[in-house]
């Protein structure tokens, strides 16, 4: 078999596990769920301590991960983005012969997609893919990693699907944003924080102060796990969140008469308090949720 089709077979096989993954955990997957990956009926894992994982059978490099750094501690590799949007990643030391940093070199000049694991915390990941290789420094030891769309994986059969399928639009804000979810449903250990509900796959991270706004970084502070209707009532002004985190709901709706939905869904949480993180960090911001819930006041 030609060494470019094991190469295509083996990362197409891999974006359809990752899609199974990511759908079963939404707040980020552990790493042996991710390393559970099997190709041609034998086992492949996808995180590794290094980093950087190139299987024998490929000739260039498949995943590439950075690892979880506690808050306040020092990252013992600076993976940053350069001004361009890129992601900056480090080489494996400082040797531009080192095998795994051979194998990025060949994953770069094939332009060869690549998951990459941006972690969540200690053991959990979010899988970004397909990235790509796009540039290297060798003076600052460091490969540039294309996070948005990519035109350059084309041809036939399942090159073309591939790039059909997986290419999607990743600049520095858009990874953050990715990122947003899972912290956020993490830090809520994946329950909303209004009616309890813990079905991840039915929970959203709910901005404070949204994306657009000055202070609306896509941080824990600025988030909220909600179920998919609470997050709905809160956009549209519904329900709102004082800064002493109790939740109110618009008297128009107090006064309405309805189903069991409205009733139990919203109605009884009015006066009710919002669940918090366990990690007094992870802690709603107060001037956050009252300039929210100003903007509450005013629609209603």
């Amino acid at each position: 078999m030609p060494a470019d089709d094991v190469e295509t077979r083996v990362r197409l096989a891999m974006f359809r596990h990752l899609d199974q993954v990511s759908a079963k955990h939404p707040d980020g997957a552990p790493s042996d769920v991710i390393n559970s990956f099997t190709f041609d009926g034998a086992p492949m894992r996808l995180v590794v301590q290094p980093g950087i994982r190139k299987p024998a059978i490929l000739s260039a490099a498949l995943t590439i991960r950075t690892t979880y750094t506690p808050p306040g501690a020092e990252a013992p590799y600076e993976d940053q983005f350069g001004p361009d949007g890129s992601l900056r990643y480090k080489w494996r030391g400082t040797d531009a012969a080192h095998p795994d940093n051979r194998a990025l070199r060949e994953a770069m000049v094939r332009r060869l997609p690549l998951a990459y694991f941006a972690p969540v915390t200690r053991g959990v990941y979010e899988a970004i893919y397909p990235v790509y290789l796009v540039e290297e420094d060798p003076a600052s030891h460091e490969f540039a990693v294309d996070l948005s769309e990519y035109s350059h994986w084309a041809g036939d059969g399942d090159e073309a699907m591939l790039e059909r399928r997986y290419t999607r639009r990743l600049t520095k804000q858009r990874l953050h944003q990715v990122m947003f979810r899972p912290k956020v449903l993490r830090a809520y250990e994946s329950r909303c924080a209004l009616c309890h509900l813990a079905h991840a796959t039915l929970l959203d991270a709910a901005h404070i102060l949204p994306d657009y706004h000055e202070h609306g970084d896509p941080v824990v502070p600025n988030g909220l796990a909600m179920c998919k209707i609470h997050h709905a009532a809160y956009d549209a002004n519904i329900l709102g969140i004082r800064p002493d985190r109790v939740v109110e709901i618009r008297e128009d709706i107090l006064a309405e008469i309805d189903g069991p939905m409205l009733r139990h869904g919203l109605q009884e949480m009015h006066g009710s308090v919002i669940f918090l993180p366990r990690s007094r960090r992870d802690h709603p911001d107060r001037s956050r949720l009252e300039e929210r819930y100003e903007q509450f006041r005013s629609a209603a």
